[in-house]
């Protein structure tokens, strides 16, 4: 964890992300967790992250940073 600033903001935008796209509620949960620790690897409350990397994660990637 680089900043724990902003990773419940970045499980919300997930969760939503994945119900705007039509996910499964457990999908949404995931997406919402996954972007919300890959948040927290970024400096700040703002994330960089892509929604390859999210997307990666979420399907039970390794959350470890791969830039």
């Amino acid at each position: 964890v680089l900043d724990r600033v902003g990773g419940g903001d970045g499980f919300a935008s997930g969760l939503f992300y994945g119900m705007l796209s039509g996910e499964s509620p457990e999908e949404c949960v995931k997406l919402g967790w996954a972007h919300g620790a890959l948040l927290t690897t970024f400096p700040g409350d703002t994330t960089m992250a892509t929604i390859k990397e999210v997307e990666a994660v979420a399907a039970g990637g390794s959350a470890r940073v791969q830039r």
